[in-house]
């Protein structure tokens, strides 16, 4: 491994069966040292991306500082002497998961945010989500002359910025953003301004928060409160707003849409401890696992969450069918990057590394096992193993999400459709193939009036993006579908 690339991910036995965000964005205007505040924000933020992060600030004597590093925020953005590079009272970070772009490891050329030099100056731009036409995009730029330094999806819209005759940065960042499908929660800077933008759909986060003189953009609201800002409003779906030290503008330049925010963002990706759309993350999660409950009960000794996403739905379980809640799995949260190249040996001890059972608790119990989804099925079929193992009388999965059938093109580390256990097997072949004595996932209906939608989902005007239960993308892949990939009405 040389010095400019990193592993995707680091050994970690839970990981091939989870999915993941691409990324987290974050900006500050208005403040001293603008560059810890972008930092602790990138650390609130790192469950959003743990391969990169990088940093972009600006001072009127220095200009524009940029630092781009492999690995997380504590380990390359704490030092005095790294900030000290970064002067200024405005800047923008970004953490990172590779979906678009390198694949196998993140390239330090690929790591955000990303800057260009303008005709009327530079700037700077991080971006959430999944461009869904960017190789067309590409091929289109690169024709054109545009030479591309990194294997982003985020760095066509430099490329469409460069190309606009806008007069400014922001209406060139409108021009290039209508040429964009897919999903996108974009922050960016000039020499004097912060921008946030969210795609027409809504599909992924941004939130506006105030600290003391100077604003604050950023994925989640978890990451305000780390900086002591007062969360002010999320940035509704196709707004841009232009903050200077005079104020926020607000403008709205996409065609309007109805939104459809990822509904996985309440399910998992999103910090318990932030809030979306005015609802606690944690709440609805606990939630969920009430809904679960009243669809799916079953006789047994204990609840127990497959840590730690599967915590609050567990609780909410417990909750509403009485039964004993107990943390009969134990993490081990300091696993660290020792592994990162185990030997076989080390390989087949597999979540052991991560998790262990709690044996004097399972024994001889029957136990409820609460996660928060199945992707490949590998990891629960070890956690299984674990369970009977420690003397379990018996193991029943129950699932905080519908089955995951879809892959997901907008912002989420997906693996192939075949590859899905839910895509190819019926949930009663999914028990046998796990060992279980049962496995019930929560309904899509349920999932709904988990998230505040009472009368379940509308499938005529469903209000989220649930393409990876039902596969319906509300906006169509456009290079997938190029390689073969058919939707849900050519699949039946």
């Amino acid at each position: 491994m040389d010095e400019t690339t990193f592993p995707r991910h680091p050994f970690d036995p839970l990981s091939d069966d989870k999915l993941r965000e691409e990324c987290g964005v974050f900006g500050v205007i208005g403040v001293d040292d603008a560059a810890n505040f972008v930092a602790l924000g990138m650390h609130a933020l790192q469950h959003r991306g743990q391969e990169a992060g990088g940093i972009v600030t600006h001072h009127p004597e220095t200009g524009f500082n940029q630092q781009r590093r492999m690995g997380l925020v504590r380990d390359n953005f704490t030092s005095q002497s790294m900030m000290a590079q970064l002067p200024g009272t405005i800047g923008i970070g970004h953490v990172r998961y590779s979906t678009a772009g390198s694949k196998g490891h993140t390239a330090i050329r690929d790591v955000q945010p990303f800057f260009g030099e303008f005709s009327m100056g530079g700037a700077a731009i991080a971006h959430n989500g999944n461009i869904v036409n960017a190789e067309e995009l590409r091929r289109e730029l690169i024709e054109r002359g545009s030479i591309f330094q990194s294997s982003s999806d985020s760095e066509c819209i430099v490329h469409l910025m460069a190309r606009s005759m806008g007069r400014n940065i922001p209406d060139r960042m409108e021009e290039a953003l209508r040429k964009v499908e897919g999903a996108f929660s974009v922050v960016a800077m000039t020499r004097t301004k912060l921008i946030g933008c969210r795609d027409p759909l809504g599909v992924r986060p941004l939130v506006l928060g105030r600290v003391g003189d100077g604003w604050a953009l950023a994925s989640e609201t978890c990451a305000l409160d780390i900086i002591g800002a007062d969360f002010v409003r999320e940035i509704e779906p196709g707004e841009m707003v232009v903050i200077t030290p005079k104020g926020v503008e607000s403008h709205f330049p996409f065609r309007p849409a109805k939104p459809r925010f990822c509904i996985f963002e309440h399910v998992y990706f999103s910090r318990p401890d932030s809030q979306l759309g005015g609802r606690s993350v944690y709440e609805t999660r606990e939630n969920i696992g009430r809904e679960l409950a009243k669809e799916a009960p079953v006789d047994a000794d204990l609840v127990c969450p497959v840590p730690d996403s599967g915590t609050p739905a567990a609780i909410g379980y417990s909750l509403q069918s009485g039964i004993p809640y107990a943390m009969g799995i134990i993490r081990n949260n300091y696993m660290g990057r020792t592994f990162i190249e185990p030997t076989a040996e080390i390989r087949n001890m597999g979540v052991r590394l991560k998790l262990n059972v709690n044996r004097a608790l399972i024994r001889d119990k029957r136990v409820i096992l609460v996660d928060d989804s199945v992707v490949r099925g590998t990891t629960s079929r070890k956690i299984k193993e674990m369970i009977l193992d420690a003397g379990a009388a018996e193991v029943h999965f129950r699932i905080a999400s519908p089955p995951t059938a879809w892959p997901c093109f907008y912002g989420v580390d997906t693996p192939q459709r075949e590859k899905l256990l839910a895509a190819t097997m019926s949930e009663e072949e999914m028990r046998v193939h796990l060992g279980v004595d049962s496995i019930r996932f929560i309904s899509l209906d349920g999932l709904y009036r988990a998230v505040g939608e009472a009368k379940g989902r509308d499938p005529k005007a469903p209000a989220y993006c649930d393409a990876c239960f039902s596969g319906d993308y509300p906006v169509k892949p456009t290079d997938q579908m190029a390689k073969g990939f058919k939707m849900v009405e050519a699949a039946e």
